[in-house]
């Protein structure tokens, strides 16, 4: 039996959310010595790890597909396979440098929560 795209999507989320919550849970601290801060400072953190999550889940399903598309291209007219490869290679470095830059704004937030 197989699964539609959108339960692919929805258990994709909910795996996705689980592995963000659960180890957040598990490494809660309470009491008052928890040093937490204030709810705005937990927020900016949850949506660091949210935006790394999402660049780099977003960034390996472009990578896949532009890679599929050229090699497909490459398969049908091998004739100009340079061409195609030097402008995939171009494209996985753009589509890697978003991924980057996620990451460095994500770290950014997470500094600015200490």
């Amino acid at each position: 039996m197989r699964m539609s795209a959108v339960k692919k999507l929805y258990y994709g989320a909910v795996a996705t959310l689980a592995g963000l919550v659960v180890p957040a849970l598990a490494l809660a601290q309470e009491g008052e010595g928890a040093g937490g801060g204030t709810p705005g400072t937990q927020l900016i953190a949850i949506a660091g790890a949210i935006a790394i999550s999402l660049a780099a889940a977003g960034g390996a399903v472009g990578q896949g597909m532009a890679a599929s598309s050229a090699f497909q291209s490459m398969a049908r007219n091998p004739g100009v396979q340079p061409k195609i490869f030097t402008s995939m290679i171009l494209g996985l470095a753009f589509i890697e440098s978003l991924v980057i830059y996620a990451l460095l704004i994500s770290i950014l937030l997470v500094l600015k929560v200490k």
